[in-house]
């Protein structure tokens, strides 16, 4: 029979599935406890959180919360790494983390709804952050746009000169008046 404080647990875990933008699994066996609160600092400040949970606990919360593939990951020493925000930031500090000598092992992530292997993460790490994905993403839009207004700025300028020398081309040709005389 379930406990209040596990049902309380599994209930708080499941909020934290439900309003995280991923999930990391990783196997923490062999981390020295300076080693693993240096791995938490870091994570809360890129806007992520760190927890070690019951094996049975998160798989009832994954199931709560539809993420049933979950589950299958869910067995050894198990932490979960809950991310807020921008997912590729705490991938990057999980894989540095691993490529530094530590011996966490990653299991498995949850990002978009779906299931990441390992190799999924570690590739996921090595993508740009976010805020500079999408810089480089106003930088393509914004280059052809830049590219075109110097066209179309370029024909205005042309269709002005064209005109502008017609205009001289006929006060050249037209005699002019004379003051105080009448035609």
């Amino acid at each position: 029979m379930p406990t209040a404080e596990k049902t309380a647990r599994v209930q708080e875990l499941a909020a934290r599935m439900a309003e995280a933008q991923a999930i990391y699994l990783a196997d923490f066996t062999g981390i020295d406890v300076a080693s693993e609160t240096r791995l938490r600092r870091q994570l809360r400040e890129s806007g992520a959180e760190y927890l070690v949970v019951k094996n049975r606990l998160a798989r009832l919360a994954a199931e709560a919360t539809g993420i049933t593939e979950l589950g299958a990951h869910l067995t050894g020493p198990t932490s979960v790494t809950f991310v807020r925000n921008d997912p590729v930031g705490p991938a990057k500090i999980l894989d540095s983390f691993i490529a530094g000598g530590a011996k966490l092992a990653i299991k498995a992530g949850y990002v978009g709804g779906r299931i990441l292997t390992q190799e999924q993460v570690r590739t996921l790490a090595k993508l740009p952050p976010r805020d500079e994905m999408l810089a480089k993403l106003v930088g393509a839009v914004q280059s052809p746009l830049q590219s075109l207004g110097g066209v179309l700025n370029g024909l205005l300028r042309s269709v002005i000169s064209t005109i502008a020398a017609i205009e001289d081309k006929k006060r050249q040709g037209e005699p002019q008046d004379s003051p105080g005389t009448q035609q």
